[in-house]
Order: structure tokens, then C-alpha cells, then sequence
């Protein structure tokens, strides 16, 4: 049975980061996974030029943008490798990039030029990556694991999982890492699709899909979470990234709140509207600040007739807390189909948050999103896929 120092099963960000630097440590590496080609979920990422980090995703901002049963796990790793220190990668080779809101840096080109480098350097650092091969069990005894591949059998000393979540399976994602975090006695936390479009039961989703494909800036929130961004109307509910981000926060029964004008004082507009442009109706004049589909549905939800000018103050202020606070209560979201992530998973208390080692089982990994750590939309998963990857590379 051929013997190697680390086996690492997922060929996603965190596999590769830590295959590298285990690789550049002097560790014969072998990097196995499924897919047909490595880092899948990175080239389709931020629309095909990959999202790679986030200039935020540091010790201070990571308190707030990382959610885990432990918020404050993720810091270790994220300060012992920066977002400076994944930028100064990308320069070294030559891969152009710009930020394109909130700290999010993409690339100018395609997504596959990070794909590219992260095989260069671990063909530097002597990996050895194996695709198309599936992992059929995993044994340990005193001396290793064994890992018995669809292709062969393999011995090591250390075992890295980054195998990933549950998100998006027709990209191969699978349960195979919770599996094995429950095999060694390693506890889990509740696992739930996130970074994810939210869905209406049917008299709702009927009213809203006239909106289908129309998109407004606002600030979405869930209890004392708000998110300010854009908001996308589609044929199955809503989406954008505003909704992605709050659908990390929100729970079946919940309802969110939608501010359709951020900034704005919407009793000033109404009462403006109501002295200047006396004879229209409400939806008129909502439709001078909002999308003419949108103004038409939330007069209709209204339901006030009349021109603004007869309006009441009271009757303003029903306008206003519309336009300010428009509940909306999904039923769901698209699953795991669409999600860009996977809330929960291995439970952190059984993790070294500075080696990513699991606390009972030595010699055994886990990493990146396999882990109870998910941040915000914009690049901070991906911080957490290199700084974790990199963490456990530094000592398996």
C-alpha cells in the first residue's frame, strides 16, 4: 500500500492552500477529489472572475462577518494570514484585479487564472493531485490512516478533510466530510443552506412575479441585521445580493423588512408630493422614485384611492412605513441547489482554531467551509478557505 505524509481529500480553495503549504514544508502531498478538474466552485464564483477575497476579512471586521457557534474561531487563522498576504499571491503572478464594492477584489479576467496559479504552486511545492477518484472509507490506527480511494489504497500520517458543505451538488458537493467528522466522534452543528435566494408560498410569489427581473437598492434586515445592497425580484421570490446576505440570518417563519429608499426620508418626499403634485395617486408618485412595476404592486398593497393631496398625515405615514419597513415573510429558500454556501457543520469546540486539528483524533483535519465557520457574501469564504487551508499546512 503506497505511504505518503498527508492526504487531502477536496481539490476546492482550502485543499489547495493546504496542499501547498504542507507541500512547500518538505510533506510528500496527495490531493485527491471527484470532480473531473480542480477548484470548480472558484471558476464559477463571482460570475466567472472569482470573488478571492475580501479586504475586510481581517481579525477586527472577521467578529462581525464570520457566523459559527464560536464567531471568534475563525480569528485566529485569519490573523496569521491576511487578506494582504492571498493579494500579494495574485501580484506575484501577474493576475489583474480590482475592487469592485465593500472591499470585494475580483479579477479582471477569468476566474480559472486563480485556479491556474494555485497548480502552479502546488506543483512547485511536489503535490500530487489525483482526480475523478472517489473515496471509499477511512480507517486509522496507531500508525496513520488508511484511505482506500476508488482507484487504490493509500497510507498517511495526516488526513486534511476539505471536502466542503452541501451546496450546489450538481458541482459534486457531498456529505463525505460530516460523515467522517462523525466516524471520529467529532460533533456537528445544524448544517443549512445559506448565501441563498428566498422563496413565497404561492398567493405571494403570484403577486410578486410581475417583478421578475426588476432590481432596486435597499437595505434588507432580519431582527438587528441589515444588509444594504441591491434586491432582485425574480420568478421564484427574491434574490441580489442584499437577500443572499440576510438569508444567513433568517429562519422558516421569520419575516424580513424591506427599506426601498436607504437614506432617504420618505415622510419628507410624501409631503413634498402631496403640496407639489396634488392630483396624482400614490402609485404615481412612488413610481417617481421606484420602478413603475413595483410602485403599481405596493399601491395595491396599499389599497389607499384617492389623490395624494386628500392624503392625512396618518394616512402619509402608512405610505411611509411601507416604503421604510415593507415586511415580507418567505416560506424558503433554493436549497442547497443555489447556495453559495453551507451554514454549520463540524463543531468547532472539537477544532484547534490555530492548527484546524481536530482536539481527539491526531493526525485528522478539517478545513474550509466542512467547518461550523461561514462569513459574508464577498469574498470572506474565501478568506476563510485560504487561511484555514493555510493554518493546517503549517503543521500536518
Amino acid at each position: 500500500m503506497p505511504h505518503c505524509d498527508v492526504v487531502i481529500l477536496g481539490a476546492g480553495a482550502a485543499g489547495m492552500m493546504a496542499a501547498i503549504e504542507t507541500g512547500r514544508r518538505g510533506r510528500s502531498v496527495l490531493l485527491v477529489d471527484h470532480a473531473r478538474y480542480a477548484g470548480e466552485k472558484i471558476r464559477i464564483s463571482g460570475g466567472g472572475r472569482c470573488n478571492f477575497t475580501n479586504i475586510n476579512a481581517t481579525v477586527d471586521k472577521g467578529r462581525d462577518r464570520f457566523l459559527s457557534a464560536n464567531p471568534r474561531f475563525a480569528l485566529s487563522a485569519l490573523s496569521r494570514y491576511t487578506p494582504d498576504m492571498f493579494i500579494a499571491l495574485v501580484r506575484e503572478h501577474g493576475i489583474a484585479f480590482h475592487e469592485k464594492t465593500l472591499g470585494q477584489l475580483f479579477c479582471d479576467g477569468p476566474a480559472t487564472q486563480i485556479i491556474t496559479m494555485l497548480l502552479g504552486e502546488m506543483r512547485k511545492a511536489g503535490v500530487t493531485l489525483v482526480l475523478e477518484t472517489s473515496v471509499e472509507s477511512v480507517s486509522r490506527d496507531e500508525s496513520g490512516f488508511a484511505v482506500q480511494l476508488s482507484t487504490s489504497s493509500v497510507t498517511a500520517e495526516s488526513l486534511i478533510v476539505a471536502t466542503g458543505g452541501k451546496s450546489i451538488p450538481k458541482m459534486g458537493a457531498s456529505g463525505l466530510g460530516y460523515q467522517l467528522a462523525t466516524q471520529f466522534g467529532l460533533r456537528l452543528t445544524e448544517t443549512r443552506p445559506a448565501l441563498v435566494p428566498l422563496t413565497f408560498e404561492a398567493g405571494a410569489l403570484e403577486k410578486l412575479k410581475p417583478l421578475s427581473g426588476i432590481a432596486a437598492d435597499a437595505i434588507v434586515s432580519h431582527g438587528k441585521t441589515a444588509f444594504e445592497e441591491a434586491l432582485l425580484f425574480t420568478h421564484r421570490g427574491l434574490s441580489g445580493p442584499a437577500i443572499l446576505q440576510i438569508s444567513s440570518y433568517w429562519r422558516e417563519g421569520d419575516a424580513i423588512a424591506v427599506d426601498l429608499l436607504p437614506h432617504r426620508d420618505a415622510g419628507d418626499m410624501l409631503r413634498a408630493a402631496r403640496k407639489a403634485t396634488p392630483k396624482l395617486q400614490v402609485q404615481t408618485v412612488l413610481g417617481n422614485v421606484l420602478p413603475k412595476k413595483l410602485a403599481q404592486l405596493l399601491g395595491e398593497e396599499l389599497d389607499l384611492p384617492g389623490m395624494i393631496g386628500d392624503f392625512s398625515d396618518k394616512k402619509l405615514a402608512v405610505v411611509e412605513a411601507m416604503l421604510k419597513a415593507w415586511t415580507l415573510k418567505p416560506v424558503g429558500s433554493e436549497g442547497y441547489r443555489t447556495a453559495e454556501v453551507t451554514l454549520g457543520g463540524v463543531d468547532t469546540r472539537d477544532l484547534d482554531a490555530k492548527t484546524m486539528a481536530a482536539r481527539d483524533v491526531p493526525g485528522l483535519y478539517f478545513i474550509g467551509e466542512v467547518v461550523d465557520v461561514t462569513g459574508w457574501l464577498g469574498g470572506y469564504n474565501f478568506q476563510w478557505a485560504w487561511a484555514s487551508g493555510w493554518a493546517a499546512g503549517q503543521v500536518a
